[in-house]
């Protein structure tokens, strides 16, 4: 499916909101993943991917093709719920169960699967204490694996913007990474 797909099945479902189905399923596993990472719980994650496609389904009439993606549009919204989400709740550590579940299949020494967990949270760490702003950018465009011009749309800034954002956000990781005594080559 490309761009020209989503183009067409927008236009359909301006006019019959069943052809809306085939853009949900093309997205939804997509936009679930971005929304996951961002709230850490699979339960919150299925509620607002759920509210993300209703009101994409809801605002379709509104749409309209300025050149971006047609999944630049659904990111914008699912980003616009999360804010509001992570505004409305008091922050707090989640540790979500799934990724204590896939740890424990790990067949390691405990010693190297320790300093793993060890890494791993230490980068966790890190990334948490990065503002919002850059904490999105690394799950779009590691976790989504999205461009710099598509994440530019999504966080309404031009692709050279997100380039330099990217690349002081990579630095900051390091300098920390190594502050803390984590090398990761």
């Amino acid at each position: 499916m490309t761009e020209q797909d989503d183009q067409a099945y927008v236009a359909a479902a301006k006019q019959d909101p069943t052809a809306f189905g085939e853009l949900y399923e093309r997205y939804v596993d997509r936009i679930y993943g971005y929304i996951y990472h961002r709230v850490g719980n699979s339960h919150d994650a299925e509620d607002l991917t759920s509210r993300t496609f209703y009101r994409a389904l809801s605002h379709i009439q509104d749409y309209e093709d300025k050149g971006v993606p047609f999944s630049a549009w659904l990111y914008r919204i699912a980003h616009n719920l999360m804010a509001n989400w992570h505004r409305d709740r008091e922050r707090r550590p989640v540790v979500a169960l799934d990724e204590l579940v896939v740890a424990s299949m790990i067949e390691e020494h405990p010693e190297a699967l320790a300093e793993l967990q060890d890494n791993v949270r230490l980068l966790r760490e890190i990334i948490n204490e990065l503002d919002s702003t850059r904490q999105e950018l690394l799950l779009l465009k590691f976790n989504e694996g999205l461009s710099n011009a598509d994440i530019g749309s999504i966080m309404g800034r031009s692709e050279g913007a997100i380039k330099s954002l990217y690349h002081r956000t990579l630095l900051a990781i390091r300098k920390e990474m190594a502050k803390k005594g984590l090398n990761i080559q």
